[in-house]
């Protein structure tokens, strides 16, 4: 995929200042290996799709209940969403319209949950998420939040420490999921101790939706009253959102989306997000999320062999969180001297960290995108040697300008999506 010059002439005559920017984030994409878990390259088809004359289009409501006329296009297309959005992932219930992935948290809580009950959430620093309760957020505020977290000594997911945190806080709601946790989640766990102490069970997949749709990991919609997901990331869509629910929850979710915290659908991400769901639905898919874990693993592997710690052990999903500590770097200087060198990670939080949110004592790196460029293990074994070169002598500018000249070779020979080669 690339956006050649031509493609945005239009903007590029009537606004060259914009035009100027969007060339160069098509040079940053196109030259740098993008390795921040979160982020993926959608093909040109769900790009195109989210460009078209539907975001002209008001369609609030639903397909066949709308409040404006004109919206056959829109219920056509947003049916479409909803139907492959089910289907892809044996769910009851689609709601297609949540802007993102937080949004579409706390439209599931506004849905389901009264203010002021309790949340039982994943804590922030062991891998959660903000939209999960954290006290910054929005839905700190509105609910009484409690944390779960991972044990010291293996850095997973303590279940019985679960069990007895839901006993003792007696939670409205048990949120499964997080934005940095490499490892499998037991949604068959957490089912039974939602059920222990009457609580819903929402499952947060935004980080690994992709991985469930192509079946490379076990489901959580069986288990969770909810689903909730961006529809980015692994799933390889446009930036937005999307919830799941069983069929007893549907009325009130699509109240709770629609007229309750959204106006107007935004019509022209629901068709890019069909496209998406669409592609999802083909078998090569599910190739690809197998081989983003691959991916994943000889990543891993490769920084372990030169001295990194990875929590937990290692990854069984799309990302790795490595402790910097064996080499004296924080995860903001690691995270800055690798976008020099071409390599886009992110500072993370690690389980127990004693550095601070701003500066932090790991990184995380993922595996969707360069994956859909269609590179393999043997790829990620070099790029983990550069990453380990530049992170043992950060101050070597010789060194970094040696591998982003090695960075920019290696991205030259794969496009953004190798599908569309």
């Amino acid at each position: 995929m690339s956006l050649a010059a031509d493609s945005i002439e239009i903007v590029r005559a009537n606004d060259p200042d914009v035009a100027s920017a969007i060339d160069a984030e098509v040079t940053r994409q196109h030259s740098t290996l993008e390795m921040i878990a979160s982020e993926n390259f959608a093909s040109k088809a769900v790009m195109q799709a989210a460009g078209t004359v539907f975001t002209n289009k008001y369609a609030e409501g639903y397909p066949g209940r709308r409040y404006y006329h004109g919206c056959d296009p829109s219920d056509a297309v947003e049916t479409l969403a909803r139907d492959r959005a089910k289907e892809l992932f044996g769910a009851d219930h689609a709601n297609v319209q949540p802007h993102s992935g937080t949004t579409a948290n706390q439209e599931v809580y506004f849905a389901s949950i009264k203010t002021g009950d309790t949340i039982l959430s994943m804590s922030l620093a062991h891998g959660g998420h903000l939209s999960h309760g954290h006290k910054v957020n929005a839905v700190g505020s509105f609910y009484n939040i409690a944390n779960y977290g991972v044990t010291q000594d293996t850095e997973l997911i303590d279940y019985d420490d679960v069990a007895a945190k839901a006993r003792e806080h007696n939670p409205a709601m048990i949120v499964a999921g997080g934005s940095a946790y490499p490892s499998l989640i037991d949604f068959a766990k957490f089912r039974e101790i939602a059920d222990e102490v009457g609580a819903l069970l929402l499952v947060d997949m935004a980080h690994f939706a992709g991985l469930v749709a192509g079946k490379a990991i076990p489901s959580p919609v069986p288990y969770a009253d909810f689903t909730s997901t961006t529809t980015h990331k692994t799933l390889r869509g446009p930036r937005s959102g999307l919830v799941l629910c069983k069929e007893q929850y549907a009325k009130a979710l699509d109240k709770s989306v629609f007229p309750g915290m959204q106006g107007g659908p935004l019509m022209h991400i629901i068709a890019a997000k069909a496209v998406a769901f669409g592609e999802a639905l083909k078998p090569s898919f599910q190739d690809y999320a197998k081989q983003v874990i691959a991916n994943a693993k000889a990543l891993g592997d490769a920084l372990v062999s030169r001295g990194l710690r990875l929590v937990s052990g290692g990854t069984e999903t799309h990302l790795v969180l490595v402790d910097l500590t064996n080499y004296g770097v924080t995860g903001k200087a690691a995270a800055d001297t690798l976008e020099h060198a071409g390599i886009t990670v992110n500072m993370n939080m690690i389980p127990f960290d004693t550095r601070k949110a701003v500066e932090t004592s790991g990184i995380r790196i993922g595996t969707p995108a360069l994956t859909s460029r269609g590179m393999k293990e043997a790829e990620m074994t070099t790029i983990a040697n550069w990453i380990a070169d530049v992170l043992s002598d950060i101050e070597n500018q010789e060194l970094i300008t040696k591998t982003r000249k090695q960075v920019e070779e290696l991205t030259a020979n794969y496009p953004l999506r190798a599908d569309e080669a």
